[in-house]
């Protein structure tokens, strides 16, 4: 217990005192495609980056949130905002978004992945059939999106942003599928960013790992995302009370 009391003092230590040298300033007209913008952290993170002037390409599966989204980011100061409406399921999608994207941006300085999906109704939760669906939106459609969007990124030498989850590293009861999904993103960005680092490629991958939280407590943390490396060790810290049904 000691130990465990002293690593989350020595986190929160490291996390305040953390030398964050991000400038706002460099967003202004960056090219960003930010995936999973549904209420929340992608809704808010696309508020966050038209804040900041950049140029945005935003996908969901929902196109009537997605225009109420547009609508509001160009209100916030974004100079571009395109929408394309997608289902990260067909395994087809991920390339035709990144194309959108390069067609409507002329390339990319982020690729933020921050797009989820839990088992449809009616598909038993261990099911060989569940299991492809999850991994195929919360892994594979990541490893498409990443490999297509690489070339731009690396021209660029952009960063790409990974909004993953608590359970890619404690799994816990009952979410067996998609604990693997979360399990397998970590690996393989950990691994790509040093096979990227070896190959003296200068593109930044940066792993958010999010705990339970609420959508009022969504807007507070974007705030640090996805810029800050202290973000990371704060979200770490804060597994909070899931919202009451």
């Amino acid at each position: 217990m000691k130990v465990l009391l002293l690593t989350g003092l020595g986190a929160l230590f490291f996390a305040y005192y953390w030398d964050d040298n991000f400038d706002p300033a460099s967003l202004q007209g960056a090219r960003v495609l930010l995936t999973g913008v549904n209420a929340g952290v992608g809704e808010e993170l696309a508020y966050h980056y038209a804040r900041l002037g950049s140029h945005l390409v935003l996908t969901a599966h929902t196109e009537a949130f997605l225009q109420q989204v547009v609508g509001n980011c160009r209100k916030l100061g974004a100079p571009k905002v395109f929408y394309i409406a997608a289902d990260m399921a067909s395994p087809e999608v991920p390339e035709r978004v990144v194309q959108f994207a390069l067609d409507k941006l002329g390339g990319l300085d982020y690729l933020v992945l921050n797009h989820l999906g839990a088992a449809p109704a009616g598909m038993r939760v261990r099911s060989s059939q569940s299991t492809r669906w999850l991994m195929q939106v919360n892994f594979l459609s990541y490893v498409q999106l990443t490999s297509s969007a690489l070339p731009s990124l690396t021209d660029s030498k952009g960063s790409l942003v990974v909004v993953s989850s608590l359970l890619g590293r404690v799994p816990t009861s009952f979410s067996s599928p998609y604990s693997a999904a979360k399990f397998a993103l970590d690996s393989f960005f950990s691994s790509l960013r040093r096979e990227l680092d070896v190959q003296e490629v200068n593109v930044a991958i940066t792993m958010c790992v999010l705990g339970l939280r609420d959508r009022a407590s969504a807007a507070e943390g974007v705030s640090w995302m996805p810029h800050s490396r202290a973000w990371f060790v704060r979200q770490e810290l804060n597994i909070t009370t899931p919202p009451a049904a």
